[in-house]
């Protein structure tokens, strides 16, 4: 597609390098819901970082890792609890479906969601 006079070289690109998402944070039960956007590849949306929460994604991809996998269901976690905060992350990350959710009710959760601290907000009970 390169050399293309019609745009689509752009479009590929974004469509495998970078993502649309909408990101919904609740701090916990009755508390209204802050919802955003991000764009990356180029960078946008409303998020309040959307440089820093692009740039935590990228890292979070590196070696092809799924910034979004849930924690694996025979993981050891320890029971710890990090706050009441909830997130689901929607849209599209380098060209494939994102549908996740984080909250922060042990140990791996809230090392998931830390990672993508940028992306979610910092958490804390």
């Amino acid at each position: 597609m390169q050399g293309t006079n019609d745009g689509s070289s752009t479009t590929a690109t974004t469509a495998t390098t970078g993502g649309r998402l909408v990101v919904t944070v609740t701090d916990g039960a009755g508390a209204s819901p802050r919802r955003t956007t991000l764009a990356c590849d180029p960078v946008g949306g409303d998020h309040p970082d959307a440089a820093a929460a692009c740039a935590a994604l990228a890292a979070a991809s590196d070696g092809g890792r799924d910034p979004f996998a849930p924690t694996p269901a025979d993981a050891v976690c320890t029971q710890l609890y990090g706050g009441p905060q909830t997130a689901t992350v929607t849209g599209t990350w380098r060209g494939a479906p994102v549908d996740a959710r984080f909250d922060r009710t042990n140990g791996c959760e809230i090392s998931r969601w830390d990672a993508l601290g940028a992306l979610l907000g910092r958490g804390g009970a």
